[in-house]
């Protein structure tokens, strides 16, 4: 029967019960699918050894029969078990499998395996044997293993010992994928398949062409085989990002928007109004700001900055350049949206927005799910008054209010604009791009866009995931504000650390303690995470440590209106400390906060650990963090250490995409791109070809006509994300 990249997989395998369900649960249903699933790494056979060349304590792949295959219960606590002997001719090996009896079940006895585990010796010192080893049944045994006279014959050097390792899940096996796939290689059905990449773009940077990469991805001969078809797959990932978001980049520069001009000279006056003077960080992004406002293009900016680092200053600059009535200059009277992720910020946000404009001639109003709110108001010019939402929406449609904020209510269809020209959205990463764009379609014209965020990103990424944006950095730090003293807290210095922490409460400031977990781990669970929880935390602090000062928790499982509650009684200094999973709203403004404890410090990634400790530099008081870890690993230490010694979030975020990765950091659910090309966001060239390679086609041709295979590649992944 002939095969088609788009036939399911069932159509030509015979497939069991468990392994639809694994196939399901890997999200594989076609032929494509099952060649688009890459090795996670390679083993070699010529690094394997013999069964009479194992060295007790070493890691070790062994080739060999299985024999004596059963499942039982452990002696002394009675944990389900597979066990078996692995044979060679050199010897056998013992192995146990401890909670995994289905082993037993999932190979045969007498097939032939690949096992890999470290080796141990059993009581007596007669016999060895490896516990929870990885297994796998394979087609045959290689030749050329361990010191094998194969290893020396002439001619030998070219012997094909490379096996790729595939990810498994339960009924699907590296085994299983791997002969699945070889049966599909060898029905030349890739043969048919269109390559996506132009041929100008394949020899520009000496790529191999699909079929070529596929075979060399799934049976490469050698690692530089593997490398290249890996490079080739990551570049076409990444590229067809860049694709879609410079088309994306392209229609929006093609769309009318709102031209503001003679500008500069009034924002100037309006910044003298503050008490301090702007960093030139944040003069370089408002002045940026101004320029695509009178460009004829809609703008689309991301702003970047550290917690501190002056956003809100920028937004408030640029929100008034947008609306203010410039003497001389024939204006319509724009609109501003300003969308924030949570009530209690877009409140906050409100009462700042009322401080910046309460001079001027301006109507600023609130919009959240709990109700709307009015400034001026018509009984008291200097506070805001609670008002109708339908009255607002009335007055919001007809012009009237100059300044809207508000939460996701503002993107409901009731909210109508009459000229908005201006969207800013904080924290952007919490809106998805559909979202975002309900936002930026409220009319006709398309209105000038600036997200914000305070997570620090890598250079790759955000020339990835934001390639349809300008990037703008905010750099540096307001004039006066104190460094965070930051600590690295062992075991032994815990209590120390709690009367350092005391003598701050003592003195009327406030702290929060954020912990990996919300309950205590399980007991009975062998995996649970051993990690300090919210509750447990919580408890033993009031019990046993501060027992005169009141403690408050929130975690992600508590409703909205609960959390908001919480934190409103934080910031009002009914709660002295609060414990806390990572959900502490970035921008939560707690001047009074001043000390923070991260417990298990380990379990974070840096940029994550920068951001919690943003949370205190908001007052005048000295801040500290200290960062609590469990662990003795060297490697995770040095980690630490850079917390203290970074100069700001944008270098820990380079540094912790070097050390922990893009997958585990972004993790491929939240970007919607596969692990190869997360592979790619750890080289900077590769990101930067790519991205001039889309912008150079799309400039040229940005329907995509003249590139009908990229086009429809293009429109095959449209299930990518995209945010």
């Amino acid at each position: 029967m002939p095969m088609n990249a788009s036939d399911p997989i069932s159509k030509h395998f015979r497939l069991q019960h468990e392994e639809h369900s694994g196939l399901a649960k890997l999200g594989l249903k076609t032929i494509k699918d099952l060649l688009w699933y890459f090795p996670a790494r390679y083993g070699d056979s010529a690094q394997s050894k013999r069964i009479s060349e194992l060295v007790i304590g070493e890691t070790a792949t062994v080739f060999g029969r299985i024999k004596n295959l059963k499942t039982g219960k452990a002696y002394i606590k009675k944990i389900a078990m597979a066990e078996g002997t692995i044979e060679d001719e050199t010897g056998s090996l013992k192995a146990v499998w401890f909670n995994q009896p289905y082993i037993a079940k999932m190979i045969k006895e007498d097939a032939l395996v690949r096992i890999e585990g470290k080796v141990s010796e059993k009581r007596g010192g007669n016999s060895l044997y490896m516990s929870n080893p990885k297994i796998e049944a394979v087609g045959e045994i290689p030749l050329n293993i361990g010191d094998s006279l194969f290893n020396t014959t002439p001619g030998q050097d070219d012997i094909h010992t490379l096996y790729p390792v595939y990810p498994e899940t339960r009924g699907i096996s590296s085994s299983w994928i791997y002969h699945k796939i070889q049966k599909i290689l060898k029905s030349r059905v890739i043969e048919s398949m269109e390559d996506a990449l132009p041929v100008e773009v394949l020899e520009k940077y000496h790529l191999p062409t699909l079929q070529t990469a596929l075979i060399w991805i799934h049976a490469p001969q050698t690692k530089d085989d593997a490398l290249s078809a890996r490079k080739r797959f990551s570049f076409e990932e990444i590229f067809l990002i860049q694709l879609k978001k410079q088309q994306e980049r392209k229609e929006r520069e093609e769309e009318e928007t709102a031209v503001i001009k003679g500008t500069e000279k009034e924002v100037t006056k309006f910044l003298k109004r503050f008490p301090f003077t702007p960093t030139e960080a944040q003069m370089n992004a408002i002045n940026t700001v101004l320029k695509d406002f009178g460009s004829g293009q809609a703008m689309s900016r991301l702003l970047e900055g550290d917690v501190g680092s002056g956003k809100t200053l920028v937004a408030a600059a640029t929100a008034y350049a947008a609306t203010a009535k410039i003497p001389g200059v024939a204006s319509p009277e724009y609109q501003v949206a300003y969308m924030a992720p949570t009530e209690i910020l877009a409140k906050q946000h409100f009462e700042s927005f009322i401080s910046y404009f309460s001079h001027l001639p301006m109507k600023i109003a609130l919009i959240t799910g709990s109700g709307c709110l009015k400034f001026p108001s018509k009984v008291s010019p200097t506070i805001p008054t609670p008002i109708s939402r339908t009255q607002l929406l009335k007055w919001v449609k007809g012009g009237e209010i100059s300044m809207v904020i508000g939460t996701h209510a503002l993107i409901s269809k009731s909210v109508e604009f009459k000229n908005l020209a201006y969207v800013v959205i904080d924290e952007q990463h919490r809106f998805g791009t559909a979202q975002r764009q309900k936002l930026s379609r409220k009319q006709d014209f398309l209105p000038h866009l600036l997200s914000m965020t305070a997570t620090p990103i890598p250079r790759t990424l955000a020339l990835t995931m934001y390639g349809d944006l300008d990037i703008s950095l905010l750099d540096q730090m307001p004039a006066g504000r104190k460094p965070i003293i930051t600590k690295i807290v062992l075991p032994s210095k815990r209590d120390e650390m709690y009367k350092d922490v005391e003598v701050a409460l003592e003195e009327g400031r406030q702290a929060y303690v954020i912990c990996p977990r919300i309950d205590a781990p399980d007991p009975d669970k062998e995996t649970a995470m051993n990690a300090k929880s919210v509750k447990e935390t919580a408890e033993h602090l009031k019990k046993s440590v501060f027992q005169n000062y009141e403690i408050g928790i929130m975690h992600s499982k508590m409703r909205p209106v609960e959390k908001d509650r919480v934190m409103k009684d934080f910031s009002e200094g009914r709660i002295d400390i609060l414990v806390s999973t990572s959900v502490v709203e970035v921008g939560v403004n707690v001047p009074n906060a001043t000390i923070i404890m991260i417990e298990g410090a380990e379990r974070f990634g840096l940029s994550q650990l920068h951001q919690l400790r943003g949370r205190v530099l908001r007052g005048n008081h000295q801040a500290y963090c200290f960062v609590l870890t469990e662990s003795s690993n060297a490697k995770s230490a040095e980690r630490l250490k850079a917390l203290v010694t970074a100069k700001n979030g944008f270098e820990l975020a380079e540094l912790d995409l070097t050390l922990r990765g893009a997958g585990q950091l972004y993790g491929k659910k939240q970007w919607g791109i596969s692990d190869i090309a997360m592979d790619a966001l750890q080289n900077l060239k590769m990101v930067e070809f790519a991205r001039n390679e889309a912008k150079e086609i799309i400039s040229r041709d940005h329907t995509l006509i003249q590139f009908p295979s990229l086009k429809k590649a293009l429109d095959e992944r449209n299930d990518i994300h995209f945010e």
